[in-house]
């Protein structure tokens, strides 16, 4: 099944961004079929911001997106977003990718099940 997983909160300060890669993670391992797909949208590209530094015992959002992307997932950014918050493509995770509306509206076309965050 292909899962379509759109994220629009910052990495911390609310659980969504949080709670939507849980989900993703949790398909990924539940199916090794699915094909998971997480775009990030306004605040949520600083998700894909490398070289976090969470305190001990707290979750760190670069390792979820990473655990994401070595599960062959995707995670697209909103170029659009990035811009708008200075977010250069050299500053994102590896294995996340500048993207646009045009690739959201195709990964929305093709999936099986759209859900926002």
């Amino acid at each position: 099944m292909k899962t379509l997983i759109i994220l629009n909160d910052p990495p911390y300060g609310t659980e969504r961004s949080y709670n939507g890669l849980r989900l993703a993670h949790a398909l990924q391992k539940n199916d090794a079929q699915a094909e998971v797909t997480v775009f990030l949208m306004a605040d949520a590209v600083l998700c894909a911001k490398s070289g976090q530094k969470t305190p001990d015992g707290f979750y760190n959002i670069e390792r979820m997106i990473k655990r994401v992307t070595l599960g062959k997932g995707r995670v697209l950014l909103c170029g659009t977003c990035m811009d708008a918050r200075g977010l250069a493509d050299t500053e994102i995770v590896v294995g996340a990718n500048r993207s646009t509306m045009d690739e959201l509206a195709a990964a929305t076309i093709a999936t099986d099940k759209a859900l926002v965050f």
